[in-house]
């Protein structure tokens, strides 16, 4: 790799002040508690700037940056690495969220004696985020640190947190980041980072997580330069392979989950739905909803992370510290709230439960009460001694179960809700390899798939996010709407990664996706794993066996070798 600065062992608060002069590329090592010893990792920041007509925008947002991960045994120089697996990212997701399966990934690799490099990319618009006050936090070991920098004015290096807009003119510059913006980052960062084609056609494996595997359908099919006469840019040139994490590698957001039906748009109906949702996408650049999904919820998640990290049986701790506000209580309710009654009164005040950092977070994801299914995972369950009823918001079990889209939009678990209000009720939490059989009536091992302190380090210990906070609206009417202007004629590779080596997982109890009947190489059914499960699962399952899908896809990366 051309002009590298790695700099090892770094402290956590140099990583949120790196950046890359113009045309140059900074790598730094970050410290982790993980538990596999073997795998490096590290952020790698590299100057890739827009074009000026993509309007006004902070400096750092003219580089790029993802985490690698690297078997400590193997090169330090990328290209003579056996395989690389370069990942895109699901809706609202960052790179961090691909920690637990890059690193499981890269070990189960090394033990058939092959050295895999694993590459999460991040979405350029996360250079809005500011982690500063939660890499803090992590630095000094205090919660108090972290929120005191987001909701109380605090300083931290001189710096002080400037807030979460959505619209306005510090994130008017996100209109232009669609899917053709997105494509080209990662077109443009692999050919930086591996400057000879041959190695990248040899080497590099394409692949992503939920809405990933759009965009990497995309990838493949697309024409970079534009121009039919050259091939060498083609998408699919630069990809050795696919891999696809409960989605499929399409370029067709239908394919991907036919009992939809959705029917096929005339070009002329796509090209007029495409103009108006580029509207849309300039008029709400970043996608948020007024509670649940917005920066502020996306970085309340990893707060709740760096909570149960730090104090896993701290009492509440991280509840009591968040701000009063519409968004915040809305959220709360939203999420642990019991039925509607309680969403919309307010009453019982989720504020006055009890419960420990881990059963926060564990509350918040596990799909036994996580409402909606693309946020779900399997993490444990709440401790016995405490009571706990059926959840009826949004829907009931049953009724979720029984809509045509309702287990992918709810997810498959039957859903509980605390119920103990009072003050000597303390919440606790199993964890995924730990639930007590006086909870068997909820769940089962079998069904367990997530260290929730794993996901606890996941969420808060990696210098990139876990859960994005500015996810560019034109992204997801790009992918939903193929065909408009400045999109088609880029469309140059019809069904590209069709018969090429590909693997792909699918989350019996993820979103709903079914590969389309023409994707090529191996289908991988997940049993008992939620959409998240299938890049948060643990190493070891509770049936005693390594999780299924670091090790299938490490041994189709080292059978391609």
């Amino acid at each position: 790799m051309s002009c590298s600065i790695t700099l090892i062992a770094v402290s956590v608060s140099a990583l949120s002040a790196a950046d890359p002069p113009a045309g140059e590329r900074i790598e730094l090592v970050y410290p982790s508690t993980s538990s596999v010893p073997s795998v490096i990792s590290s952020v790698v920041r590299r100057h890739l700037p827009l074009p000026a007509s993509a309007g006004p925008r902070p400096p750092e947002c003219d580089q790029l940056s993802y985490l690698r991960f690297r078997s400590a045994a193997g090169p330090e120089e990328a290209a003579r690495a056996d395989r690389i697996l370069v990942a895109q990212p699901g809706i609202f997701e960052g790179a961090s969220a691909f920690e637990s399966l890059a690193r499981n990934t890269v070990a189960a690799a090394a033990q058939q004696g092959a050295h895999l490099e694993f590459w999460a990319l991040d979405r350029r618009s996360n250079c809005l985020e500011d982690h500063t006050g939660r890499l803090a936090g992590l630095r000094t070991d205090s919660l108090d640190v972290a929120t005191a920098y987001y909701f109380g004015g605090a300083e931290i290096d001189g710096r002080r947190f400037a807030g979460f807009p959505v619209d306005g003119p510090a994130v008017a510059w996100l209109a232009n980041q669609g899917l053709a913006q997105t494509l080209r980052d990662q077109y443009d960062l692999l050919r930086a980072e591996l400057p000879d084609p041959a190695v990248r056609a040899r080497k590099v494996l394409c692949g992503g997580h939920s809405l990933g595997g759009l965009i990497t359908g995309n990838f493949a099919e697309w024409d970079f330069d534009g121009d039919p006469a050259t091939t060498d840019d083609a998408g699919h040139r630069q990809c050795a392979g696919y891999f696809a994490l409960d989605t499929a590698v399409s370029a067709d957001p239908a394919a991907l989950m036919p009992q939809a039906e959705l029917p096929d748009l005339p070009p002329a109906v796509a090209a007029v739905l495409a103009a108006g949702t580029g509207r849309v996408g300039t008029a709400l650049p970043v996608l948020a909803a007024p509670a649940v999904i917005n920066p502020e919820t996306m970085n309340l998640l990893a707060l709740a992370g760096l909570a149960a990290h730090l104090e896993p049986e701290g009492v509440d701790q991280i509840v009591a510290r968040l701000p009063r506000n519409p968004n915040v209580d809305a959220t709360l309710r939203v999420l642990l709230a019991q039925d509607h009654r309680a969403v919309l009164t307010g009453h019982p005040d989720i504020r006055t439960l009890h419960a420990t950092n881990t059963a926060v977070l564990g509350a918040i994801l596990d799909d036994n009460s996580q409402p909606f299914a693309f946020l779900q995972a399997s993490t444990g369950f709440l401790a016995p001694g405490t009571p706990v009823g059926p959840k009826s918001f949004p829907l009931p079990t049953a009724a979720a179960a029984a809509l045509p889209l309702g287990p992918a939009l709810f997810g498959t678990a039957k859903k509980f809700a605390p119920t103990g209000f009072d003050p000597g009720t303390v919440y606790r939490w199993s964890d995924y390899d730990a639930v007590d059989p006086a909870r068997f009536d909820a769940t089962t091992p079998d069904s367990e798939i997530t260290s929730v302190h794993e996901l606890a380090r996941d969420l808060c210990e990696p210098p990139l996010d876990f859960t994005e906070w500015y996810f560019p609206t034109r992204l997801t009417l790009d992918t939903a709407t193929p065909g408009g202007p400045g999109i088609d004629r880029h469309h140059r590779y019809p069904d590209a990664a069709t018969g090429a080596p590909t693997i792909t997982f699918v989350a019996a109890d993820g979103v709903g996706v079914r590969p389309p009947p023409e994707t090529s190489g191996r289908v991988v059914d997940l049993p008992g794993y939620n959409h998240l499960d299938v890049v948060t699962a643990a190493a070891e399952q509770n049936d005693g066996r390594p999780e299924t899908v670091s090790t299938q896809l490490a041994a189709f990366a080292v059978a391609l070798s």
